[in-house]
Parts: C-alpha cells; structure tokens; sequence
C-alpha cells in the first residue's frame, strides 16, 4: 500500500506535518498577497477559504485561470499529488499555490478508491454516480468491514520552494445509503467515527473542524502564517 495510506480499521483522525520549510529569503512588510487554490471545486475552495480567512490573502482558484492545462494527477499517494499540482500551477502562475488532493479509502475495498476518488466512476461522473458505485461495491459488506477514511495531503508552494506539506485523516465507516444534505464528493455516506452523523449531517463548522481538509490545513497554518508575517507592498504582489 503506498507510504502515506493508513487504512486501520477504528484508526482515529490524525494530522501529521510531514514538512514546514519557510526558508525564502523574506522581507518584513505587511498587505494582502495572492494566493492561488490549485481547484475547481466550490466545495474545497469553501472549506479552505473559511481556515485562511483571517490571514492577508486574496484568495483565487483555477476558475480565475480557466486557460491552464489541468496537471496531470499520476502519483502513487495522495501527498505526491499535491505537490506536484502545487508546483505546477504555482510555475502556471507565479503565485503562492496551496494544492489539496484527498479521497477515500475503505478497509473493504483494499484501500479503494484512494488517489483515484475523483475518477473512481470515470471521467465526467458525478458524485451521485461515485456514490452509486461505491455503495453497489460495499453491498453485503457487514458493518464491521465498513471501516474508511478520507485523506487530505496539502502542500503549498511560493518562489519555487515548499512553505509546508501536512496530511490528515477523518476516520469513519461507510453507511448502507445517503444521508445528509451538507458537503460534497462521499460526505452523505461516511460516517464519522464517535459521531454517529455522516459528514453530510453535520453542520459546515463542525465539518471543518473534525474534517480531514480542516484538519490538514490547521496544523499547516502556523508555517503559512510565519512566511505571509514577513511580507508587505511589492513583495505580495
């Protein structure tokens, strides 16, 4: 299984700071500088965007560079994915980039769909058709295989070095059918672990809060938080 999968059955959510490298020559100054959220996801950006929102940054996304090639997203775990895109699109751009990639891995399916969340029913499905898919694969499984969790690795990237990289997971189990109407991508049937609500029950802030996105980004914030404290005026631009 790749080197940054942790499929336990019962595993509780963790965060982890794989690295912080806020090594950039830097000047003390103080503004508002963009910062680009390598996705075109209305609900990633949402959730991203309510953790960063007390920090001076004007927040876009690939909606605003709708000319860029997409990245091709062909590593093995989810961390490789994110910085790759990161690199990418910050090289596309020029700005700071931060670049999610997470997805669901469930005990009973080997760790599927894992890296290929997104494309797990084929390109152009929707969610309703992943979860439609998942559920006809999870069919007959007993509850106490329905063990999963979602991973989120982050990496974000300004002046062609790494500011942080950081992953975290959510752990839960896979419910027999939809429930909730909050959230997006498998959010109606994961079932959060101790909650007893699938991540499409719960309120948006205690989404983020117990989220693995949420999670991700808060425990990489504090070496975000230290690179964008030594910038003002030019330099943010």
């Amino acid at each position: 299984m790749p080197r940054d999968t942790y499929i336990v059955p019962g595993l509780r959510p963790v965060v982890s700071l794989i690295q912080s490298r806020p090594e950039v020559e830097l000047r003390w100054n103080s503004g508002m500088k963009k910062m680009l959220l390598a996705t075109t996801s209305p609900g990633k950006r949402r959730e991203l965007a309510e953790h960063l929102k007390d920090l001076p940054l004007e927040i876009l996304t690939l909606c605003d560079y709708s000319e860029i090639a997409p990245c091709i997203e062909d590593g093995a775990t989810f961390s490789e994915n994110a910085e790759k895109k990161a690199r990418y699109y910050h090289r596309c751009t020029g700005l700071l980039t931060l670049a999610d990639d997470s997805g669901l891995q469930v005990e009973a399916l080997n760790g599927a769909p894992g890296v290929q969340s997104a494309r797990f029913a084929g390109e152009g499905a929707t969610d309703a058709d992943r979860i439609r898919k998942l559920l006809a694969m999870m069919r007959g499984v007993p509850p106490e295989h329905r063990s999963a969790q979602f991973v989120c690795a982050l990496c974000a990237i300004d002046k062609d070095r790494q500011i942080f990289a950081a992953q975290a997971v959510c752990a839960g189990s896979i419910t027999e059918a939809p429930r909730g109407h909050h959230g997006f991508g498998f959010d109606p049937i994961f079932e959060i672990a101790g909650l007893g609500q699938t991540m499409a029950e719960v309120s948006p802030p205690l989404k983020n809060l117990r989220g693995h996105r949420g999670q991700a980004l808060l425990i990489g914030r504090a070496a975000l938080r230290n690179y964008l404290d030594k910038f003002e005026g030019d330099t943010l631009k």
